[in-house]
């Protein structure tokens, strides 16, 4: 009977579940609409890039919305000392009514798939999973909400893999990280006892304790004790040391939990709304920062003018006091005037009969960006990236005009600095903060030009861009970009590589809301936009597009809900350019717009695809710095398949052209076949074993070595020939 009751239960439950967990949106500003603008040319270097894995599917997924983690990166790279290769976490079902639940995917260095499957035995509703790799072993974390219980409330699971010798999915016991419902008491105020956190990110820093690290478990509030109930995600965040020796052996980790105090009261505040979205961060000296920004208003829903990009640093690896640092997101700007000989502003205040707005009363302000990420380099800075939209004083904003930035925070000075990732203003122009879509061109301060004429009415030349991954802004109640945002970063890398990945539907948008048909081809076509940065983000170039329409390898797919790795792989250098591969993770929509998203943009169940792809890409060297020597590490890539039968292939990356030699030897050290020996350019390299040696002869089933040798460096691996 108990059996029966708890499956009667969770049956009741799921409904109620599946139309949760997505981030509650709140009071949102009212869009203006925008003529349709100019399409901006490409005015500095596109980076080269080759596919190093092409889009290849890992699983078919029914669950068709944000597939990973809101506030982090589910694809990480394992450590080349520990093999290399990636590990990967997604939520999905395999069938249109199956559960949802969490996976994980193992990958080896050239993007093969060596295991893919969920976490958990247990048939329960698990999501927004987030992860961390260990940068010493290498061995993966995980943790996700579910229903873990027998009460209606979410709980945050988190689990480890052991992952010994190159073996993934040896999971350790779950443990419950984030209980449900939990107490809450805020300064100054009562306690509430129905607080529910979930949406886990996690980091891993240095630890107090000897030769252990510390992971971070971060998860948002769900309910919110704020003004008219609007949410207002304070973060909930438990710790533990441990060690590989700790994971090998399932040794249950301690956990301790803190909290932000003055996100406690935000979301207590019956005032005044602050709605903070942000994550974690931390660096080696075991300082924990929450980086993000907020927005705020009065009961009434008038903006207050306040700071709102914010980072809080708590130090003694958490166990310290928190302490606020904020500065003004919003990049004050001016009114073009209306036609050539017309100096009324262009832009019109709807709620005084569209009299233009004056001086001060139009800003580039934060908006659409609740699940971005947040990374640290290794100068100090912690970098967030976010969308920055034309807003006016009184609660507007033009959708059509939103631009891909970054704020940086020097955690030395406390100084924050907001710079342009795309577009970029032009080096020149001393008159506007940062770009300004209607002054690209000199003379600065001025329009740059006129559309339309005399008789049917001038209107400025502006540009205008759709960083979203769907053309349609009224899907899901016109919460579009609420949902579907998504800007990225990786983590600066040793070399100070790093890229910002982000969608944009503009030419979709221009053909189905404009029905503009030059661009027909891109009725079906979000696409994805890469930008790179060699230095740490003081440079940030021309983004490379995919697309279903330019890109072969992409034809067929619509990419959404888009994932880079958390670093870049560096390979080399070309030249004076920095050269390395990043992978990136995302879902290939069968049907464009999300069906389990509630209200659904389509009736239809089918899902689509869990794909993973690779790209290596030349930086631009814009700095003109001098080369650095080539490193002559990790070049030689495992075989695969591995163990084989008939034929295995083996590949090998050269950060420039050299020559090389590729030979395969038996247990006894002799030589057995020699796949190549002669000069070899620049990039990855792959020949194909078929069991044979120099002679032609089949050899014996049994354990070969096969080793790359290139100017003076040498490395070794060891494959197994079965028959």
């Amino acid at each position: 009977m108990k059996r029966v009751f708890l499956i009667a239960f969770a049956i009741a439950l799921l409904p109620v579940l599946l139309l949760a967990e997505a981030l509650p949106a709140g009071p949102q500003p009212t869009p203006l609409p925008s003529q349709p603008g100019r399409q901006l040319p490409v005015q500095r270097e596109v980076p080269a890039y080759t596919f190093t894995k092409i889009p290849t599917s890992i699983i078919t997924n029914y669950y068709d919305y944000m597939i990973g983690s809101y506030n982090e990166i589910p694809l990480q790279v394992i450590p080349a000392s520990q093999g290399g290769g990636y590990f990967m976490t997604y939520h999905g079902r395999r069938q249109a009514t199956a559960t949802r639940r969490v996976f994980y995917s193992y990958l080896d260095p050239t993007g093969n798939v060596i295991n893919n499957n969920e976490i958990t035995s247990v048939q329960n509703h698990e999501g927004f999973p987030g992860m961390a790799v260990d940068p010493v072993s290498g061995k993966p974390m995980y943790a996700w909400h579910a229903n873990a219980d027998a009460d209606a409330d979410l709980e945050v699971q988190f689990t480890s893999d052991a992952f010994i010798a190159g073996i993934a999915g040896l999971f350790n016991d779950l443990t419950i990280v984030g209980e449900a419902p939990i107490s809450i008491t805020p300064p100054g105020g009562t306690a509430t006892t129905d607080n529910q956190f979930i949406w886990p990110c996690m980091v891993i820093g240095p630890s107090p304790v000897t030769d252990k690290r510390r992971v971070y478990v971060g998860m948002r509030n769900y309910v919110s004790h704020a003004v008219n109930g609007s949410p207002s995600e304070n973060m909930y965040i438990a710790y533990a040391d441990f060690d590989a020796t700790d994971i090998e052996n399932g040794t249950p980790l301690v956990w301790t939990h803190i909290t932000i105090p003055e996100q406690d009261a935000w979301n207590h505040d019956m005032v005044n709304l602050r709605r903070p979205a942000g994550t974690l961060a931390v660096d080696d000296a075991g300082n924990l920062y929450w980086a993000g920004h907020h927005i705020s208003q009065t009961g009434d829903s008038v903006p207050i003018d306040e700071a709102d990009m914010d980072v809080w640093i708590c130090p003694n690896y958490g166990q310290g006091t928190w302490t606020r640092y904020s500065d003004f997101g919003n990049i004050p700007t001016w009114n073009p005037n209306s036609a050539p000989s017309d100096t009324t502003g262009y832009y019109t205040d709807p709620d005084s009969g569209d009299i233009p707005y004056g001086d001060g009363e139009l800003y580039f302000g934060i908006s659409n960006s609740g699940h971005v990420n947040a990374v640290l380099d290794d100068t100090g800075k912690i970098h967030v990236p976010s969308l920055w939209a034309l807003n006016t004083y009184n609660g507007y904003y033009y959708p059509a005009l939103q631009f891909v930035r970054e704020f940086v925070f020097d955690t030395t000075t406390q100084d924050f600095v907001i710079r342009d990732i795309y577009p970029q203003k032009d080096p020149a122009d001393t008159y506007n903060p940062n770009f300004t879509p209607w002054d690209m061109e000199a003379p600065w301060g001025v329009e740059d030009g006129w559309g339309g004429d005399a008789t049917n009415g001038y209107y400025p030349l502006i540009a205008t861009a759709w960083p979203f991954p769907h053309w349609d802004q009224t899907a899901h109640t016109d919460l579009m970009m609420f949902h579907y945002n998504g800007i990225k970063l990786s983590e600066p890398n040793d070399q100070d590589m790093m890229v910002c990945v982000w969608q944009d539907s503009e030419r979709a948008r221009l053909f189905n809301y404009y029905s503009d048909t030059d661009y027909s081809a891109y009725a079906n076509t979000p696409e994805i936009w890469i930008s790179v940065s060699d230095n740490n983000g003081d440079y940030w170039s021309e983004p490379i597009i995919l697309d279903n329409v330019n890109t072969p390898q992409m034809a067929g797919i619509k990419p959404m809900y888009t994932y880079p790795a958390d670093k870049v792989i560096y390979t080399g250098m070309q030249g004076v350019n920095k050269v390395g591969k990043i992978g990136i993770m995302f879902y290939n929509d069968f049907t464009w717009g999300s069906n389990v998203n509630s209200p659904s943009y389509h009736p239809t169940p089918d899902g689509g695809e869990v794909m993973f792809m690779e790209l290596e890409i030349v930086f631009p060297n814009v700095a003109g710095d001098d080369p650095v020597a080539p490193a002559y590490s990790n070049l030689l890539q495992q075989n695969y398949p591995n163990p084989f039968n008939p034929e295995t292939t083996i590949s090998f990356d050269l950060p420039q052209g050299s020559p090389v030699n590729l030979s395969i030897y038996n247990v006894k050290g002799q030589l057995v076949k020699t796949l190549a020996d002669g000069e070899h350019g620049f990039g990855r390299h792959s020949y194909v074993w078929s069991g044979t040696d120099n002679s032609g002869n089949n050899v014996s089933s049994g354990l070969y070595f096969y080793r790359l040798t290139t100017n003076g460096h040498s490395e070794s691996r060891k494959m197994m020939l079965l028959k």
